[in-house]
């Protein structure tokens, strides 16, 4: 015997599942049409009720009281039945002057078109109104402008409420039709039907008539990102694939990356590859300064995504909605951001939910995100799209060369070697900059020389070679930059230096340094203190040359204290602290520190004494290579701008050999492999440091 309770259903397969129509749902009723209705009862009832016969009078009043009283402009006489009727026209000035007439007009102008006749009067033919009206001309000749007319027939009330009546009937009908379009949004989103439209969502559609051309080969230096986004593609085009090991389709991915590293360019490319529409907004248009609209916004988004599931929806910089709830709001307030952050956590796993949609969502900032917007369910995977290490950017180089006219000297590989800490857009924008300064330059092709004017013009800014400046601040200057290169060259971990100039660059920067780093992801003490000594090179130059110091240091002394503060308080480099580290990545103690104030005093001394005693370090190393500082600062007076080759001339080699990931790169040797224990670049990563900042002085 069959067991039909055991027996399990087969379950269906879910691309079926996601493609099964749902039948159309009729139009919904929009109770504007019955105020539109009662609007255009009230019309007709208006016109229907405006009564433009006038008043009735005898013959003997209207002869008495207006016809030698000089008030008539004219009578018309037209035949109804056996009798005449008279309709009377009062003047202009009667009707705006004399009391007796002044109640009369304001009360038939309260309806439209009513300009007479005012009175009406009965008489037994024309011929004895005729008579009678002669006669009171006759006796008084100054009634003779007083005119006496006979018409066939009076046109009817019906015909006249048509011509005046139906015409403006119609009209309001199509205005009030146009508004009605506008409000189901079937007229398009102009201008005009925002405010119809304020609760729709603003998604872009990109389906069969609009597909994105953008593919997976667009892409590069994201390996391990493409993996996991194109793992989503093929689930939605082979589902039985992981099905049938029992696996379920991933509701969201969360991409997190630095600003430029190709987060919506990767996105772009799922909704090219996917072919499954794809609804394209950022988090502000979520966004608007009336209360609920965000949250409408949001179910009406999912609503046009279940209409087309299976599909995915893309969420560019999710933190304008997406920030942790509970910081920061006013007590009795009614957050609005937050209404829609609750709003999308319904819609993403909440009762009701259906699961033919994938939710993708870019971000620079995870940290300030809502737990519950993190969590599996909701966002299955957060893929880290970091900067692109050498091969990423070889990678990245060779697709943005592809539409640039090369000279043969152009390599993709020691450019991307040049250029380390450069993320997918800025690499990006060199090869613009170079094919901009190659045509500035009248050339038939873009050769490596532009290729380094386009990375001096990204790091330091555009070369002002008009800026005059004293010819003291010159020599200022050129000592400055002298000791910098002084400093790196005599160091031994510091990076090699490729370029010494003291051509003003950017908004304010007068002289900079360019150097050469080794792509390192584990920093020494010994190395964080070299790189300190590189950076005072500037400020000590100054004092030991002229006996005086200027603000050139700035920037300088703020890395310097950056650096310091980091030994110190994050990696546990000082004796005397100790093991401890105060990394505050969430931002969770900004109004309280997690130490005390002999600790915090602690902490100020120890980098207040790390800093005097790099000071001492670097004015030692200057004073002993005094020579060199002087060859260094007189030849950049005279070439201003100096490479590694006039540096080697005037110092000689290097005392160190410090091979840097260019020249193992170029030679094809082995460069490092990533470690898990990275430093965290928004603390400090001094490899990333490729050229002296520029001061606001220097």
């Amino acid at each position: 015997m069959k067991d039909n309770d055991n027996k399990s259903e087969s379950p269906k397969p879910i691309r079926k599942i996601l493609n099964k129509k749902t039948p159309p749902k009729p139009p919904k009723f929009n109770i504007m049409w019955i105020y539109g209705i009662i609007v255009l009862a009230f019309l007709l009832a208006t016109t229907l009720l405006s009564n433009d016969t006038g008043k009735r009078i005898t013959y003997q009043d209207f002869e008495t009281k207006m016809l030698k009283q000089h008030d008539v402009e004219k009578i018309i006489a037209y035949k109804s039945g056996d009798l005449i009727i008279g309709e009377v026209y009062i003047k202009k000035q009667s009707l705006d002057t004399k009391p007796e007439y002044t109640a009369l007009g304001k009360e038939q102008h309260m309806f439209a078109g009513s300009s007479g006749p005012q009175y009406t009067f009965t008489d037994d033919s024309f011929e004895s109104l005729k008579k009678s009206i002669a006669a009171a001309q006759a006796a008084d000749p100054s009634l003779s402008d007083v005119s006496l007319e006979l018409q066939q027939g009076r046109e009817s009330f019906l015909s006249n409420w048509l011509v005046q009546g139906v015409i403006m009937v119609i009209l309001f009908a199509a205005v009030w039709i146009f508004i009605m379009r506008r409000m189901s949004g079937g007229s398009g989103g102009g201008p005009g039907g925002q405010i119809f439209n304020i609760g729709k969502s603003k998604a872009t559609l990109f389906d069969k008539e609009a597909q994105v051309t953008v593919t997976f080969n667009d892409v590069a230096g994201l390996e391990e990102a493409k993996q996991e986004v194109m793992e989503i593609v093929d689930f939605l085009k082979n589902p039985k694939k992981y099905t049938n090991l029992g696996g379920k389709i991933p509701k969201g991915a969360l991409l997190v990356g630095s600003p430029g590293t190709g987060k919506t360019l990767l996105a772009k490319a799922v909704a090219g590859e996917a072919h499954v529409p794809f609804f394209s907004l950022s988090g502000s248009d979520f966004v608007e300064m009336f209360v609920g609209v965000g949250a409408s916004r949001v179910r009406d988004l999912f609503r046009q995504a279940k209409d087309k599931a299976p599909c995915i929806i893309f969420i560019d910089e999710i933190d304008a909605i997406g920030r942790a709830r509970g910081k920061n709001n006013i007590v009795g307030g009614n957050d609005e951001r937050e209404n829609t952050l609750n709003q999308l956590l319904v819609e993403m796993d909440g009762f009701g939910t259906d699961s033919g949609i994938i939710i993708l969502a870019a971000t620079n900032r995870p940290d300030v995100l809502d737990s519950a917007l993190l969590r599996p369910g909701r966002f299955d995977r957060q893929v880290s799209i970091d900067k692109p290490d050498l091969n990423g950017r070889e990678q990245i180089f060779k697709v943005h060369l592809k539409p640039l006219k090369l000279a043969d000297d152009v390599d993709a590989k020691k450019l991307s070697a040049q250029t380390p800490g450069f993320a997918g857009a800025e690499i990006a924008n060199v090869c613009n900059e170079a094919a901009l300064i190659a045509a500035r330059k009248n050339k038939e092709a873009v050769d490596m020389s532009d290729f380094q004017d386009a990375v001096d013009r990204v790091i330091g800014g555009l070369e002002k070679k008009n800026t005059l400046i004293s010819p003291e601040e010159k020599r200022v200057v050129a000592y400055h930059e002298a000791g910098h290169a002084i400093a790196g060259w005599f160091l031994e971990h510091t990076d090699p230096l490729v370029k010494v100039s003291i051509v003003p660059r950017g908004v304010a920067a007068l002289g900079y340094a360019q150097y050469l780093p080794n792509e390192r992801f584990l920093v020494a003490k010994e190395e964080l203190i070299d790189d300190m000594i590189l950076s005072m090179g500037g400020r000590v130059a100054e004092d030991i040359t002229f006996g005086k110091i200027t603000t050139g240091a700035l920037s300088d002394l703020e890395r310097i204290t950056r650096l310091a503060y980091g030994m110190v308080k994050i990696y546990g480099m000082n004796g005397k602290v100790g093991n401890v580290s105060f990394y505050d990545p969430q931002g969770e103690n900004q109004f309280s520190k997690p130490y005390s104030d002999v600790t915090a005093n602690l902490i100020d001394s120890e980098v207040r004494s790390l800093v005097e005693d790099v000071y001492a370090k670097t004015k030692e190393l200057l004073i002993k290579h005094r020579d060199g500082l002087e060859k260094v600062a007189k030849k950049l007076l005279e070439k201003e701008v100096l490479f590694q080759a006039d540096l080697e001339e005037l110092l000689g080699k290097r005392p160190f050999e410090h091979r840097t990931a260019y020249d193992k790169f170029v030679n094809g040797e082995p460069t490092l492999v990533p470690d898990n224990n990275a430093i965290p670049e928004n603390v400090i990563n001094p490899e990333l440091s490729r050229m002296d900042e520029p001061d606001p002085k220097f």
